[in-house]
């Protein structure tokens, strides 16, 4: 790409990043979200440029965006590259700057979304529109998707688009999109770029103890609550064995090497403090988790109630759900009935082959330094409802970021933010990325 093609592609992603950031589409859950306005934004600034799309509605405010580009080798299988236009909502009171302002302070794009993703979304729709000004054609077919509702399960963006329009992805065998090809920078200043090749599965359950209801002022050895509270204590209190997945022995064996230790894979946990912010999420990556989360019980001071429920969060390793729920029955044991509110894969590929050699070169391509490594990530993205179809996903929204800032602290986070310059490294090496895919 020509110099000046270049820094007008920054100097777009930028201004679409700021723009995305200022239409809040913030999702509540529980169906209670708003893409709207974000999705004919999306719509209309690819019309700018001559691009089609799609405008697909599937609930009351709920919009996802598709645009098709035709790549130079039409024969091959395509890529879809997709990200999400709704965020978390944000609470005002708590930032130190109003969430939806969109503005530049200090170097950083501030405002919710900013990391979570409309960083991506931007970069992604800034290099849509420099293809189409400059005439660039990729070499396979690009399926350019804007998601709704991922952050409140895909029911109304990718499990809809899978469940009922699976056509538009007929033809595409792999993926790109969140979460990955940001830098971490480790002991001894050794710069990783973070590819996520893995997704932790997830189950909730909800627990229901049951006893005998009766007044408050009366004896009871058969207390709903008391055994609801015993089993909750003893799954918040469980240590979880540390657990080897292929993704976490290339990530952690890669750690130990560069700073001159040895990789356990029982004691994974002990590299942690050579990772800074980015030990919040990884230390989940070494075991299944189960938190509990949501507590009910009772109606009145002096009523006894009949049962107890509680909300646990479980997330198992791929290949380990099964001791997940194992673990579980046992724990909760006769003082409870356990069932399953959501359920959803895990997801691990290979880093390897030709779309990860591309994503490695890119990263090298804007720092020879760089090392790009595999994660496994503790949430989840929309590559796990592309995989039901059999798309391969992984996570490339590539970042170069401060050796100081704690990254993971911003997503869902306050005063989120992200780095203009990292924003431009990011486009960069997707431009290169494109290029070799």
């Amino acid at each position: 790409m020509e110099t000046a093609d270049l820094i007008t592609l920054e100097d777009d992603c930028i201004q679409l990043l700021q723009e995305l950031i200022r239409i809040p589409s913030v999702n509540f859950g529980e169906g209670k979200g708003d893409e709207e306005d974000v999705a004919k934004f999306v719509v209309a600034k690819l019309a700018e440029v001559g691009i089609e799309s799609e405008l697909i509605e599937t609930g009351p405010k709920r919009f996802n965006v598709v645009a098709r580009i035709a790549g130079a080798d039409t024969t091959r299988p395509g890529l879809v590259v997709h990200g999400h236009l709704d965020v978390v909502p944000a609470n005002a009171a708590d930032w130190s700057f109003d969430p939806f302002v969109g503005d530049i302070k200090d170097g950083y794009v501030r405002g919710r979304g900013a990391v979570d993703m409309k960083d991506g979304d931007a970069m992604f729709l800034a290099i849509a529109r420099s293809w189409a000004r400059t005439g660039y054609v990729p070499p396979r077919n690009i399926l350019l998707i804007f998601f709704a509702d991922e952050e409140a399960g895909s029911s109304f963006g990718s499990r809809w688009m899978v469940a009922n329009r699976p056509e538009i992805f007929e033809g595409y065998s792999e993926a790109i999109s969140e979460v990955g090809g940001f830098s971490v920078t480790i002991t001894g200043g050794h710069r990783l770029y973070f590819i996520e090749t893995a997704e932790k599965g997830i189950q909730w359950m909800e627990i229901t103890a049951h006893g005998t209801a009766g007044h408050g002022s009366f004896i009871n050895h058969d207390n709903a609550v008391t055994k609801l509270a015993r089993v909750i204590d003893r799954i918040g209190s469980h240590v979880w064995p540390q657990r080897e997945t292929a993704t976490g022995a290339k990530f952690w064996g890669k750690i130990a090497e560069l700073t001159g230790e040895k990789y356990d894979p029982s004691r994974a946990t002990d590299l942690l403090k050579h990772i800074g912010g980015a030990a919040r999420m990884m230390g989940a990556t070494t075991q299944n988790t189960a938190n509990p989360s949501i507590l009910n019980a009772g109606y009145k001071a002096n009523v006894i109630p009949g049962s107890a429920t509680a909300v646990v969060d479980g997330r198992f390793l791929p290949g380990f759900e099964h001791e997940l729920e194992e673990t579980i029955r046992q724990l909760v044991g006769q003082d409870a009935d356990i069932s399953v509110q959501v359920r959803d894969k895990a997801l691990e590929v290979d880093f390897s082959g030709p779309l990860v050699e591309a994503m490695s070169a890119a990263i090298l391509s804007q720092d020879p330094e760089g090392v790009p490594v595999p994660y496994l990530m503790s949430g989840g993205t929309d590559n796990k409802a592309l995989s039901d179809l059999g798309i391969i996903g992984y996570g490339f929204s590539p970042l170069r970021l401060p050796a100081d800032l704690d990254f993971f602290a911003l997503f869902h986070g306050v005063d989120e933010r992200v780095p203009v310059e990292g924003v431009k490294f990011g486009v960069r090496a997707l431009v290169n990325f494109f290029e070799n895919c």
